[in-house]
């Protein structure tokens, strides 16, 4: 039982288990945010642009009933196929996977100026002056080749 215990706070302690955590944890409050987006601004847009059309009432009651909306159907205790909160789901996947693209895209492209960046400083740098020891043996080497 102690090797466990050790061998779980080794892995604990290691720094990719807290990253995985932070990123968890971001992930979780940056899923609120792309949420509300789905929910507060872009389904009311798509609402508005299909004339008035709502996905989260796009339900089958599978009782055989019908009910005006999903939550007559829920008050009644119906079993229902919720497909608009799908359709909803979907959208939201959707926008994460292209907000996520798009952060990616740009850290990508940030780095990629930074290292043009740096590569141009490098450039830009002069050689720098021989050392006197280098001076010497260069001075050698071209009377050498002026002794043949």
């Amino acid at each position: 039982m102690k090797s466990f215990i050790k061998e779980f706070r080794e892995f604990i302690s290691r720094g990719s288990v807290m990253d995985l955590a932070v990123g968890v944890i971001i992930g979780g409050a940056f899923q609120s945010i792309i949420n509300s987006l789905v929910n507060d601004i872009i389904m009311p847009i798509i609402t508005l642009i299909t004339g008035g059309i709502d996905f989260s009432n796009w339900f089958i009651a599978l009782d055989g009933s019908h009910y005006t909306t999903l939550a007559a159907a829920q008050e009644a205790g119906a079993s229902t196929l919720n497909y608009g909160v799908f359709i909803t789901a979907v959208i939201n996947f959707l926008l994460m996977a292209v907000v996520i693209f798009a952060i990616i895209k740009s850290m990508n492209k940030f780095a990629e100026i930074a290292k043009r960046k740096k590569e141009a400083e490098e450039a830009a740098e002069p050689a720098p002056e021989p050392t006197a020891e280098e001076k010497l043996l260069t001075e050698i080497r071209d009377l050498l080749k002026n002794q043949k």
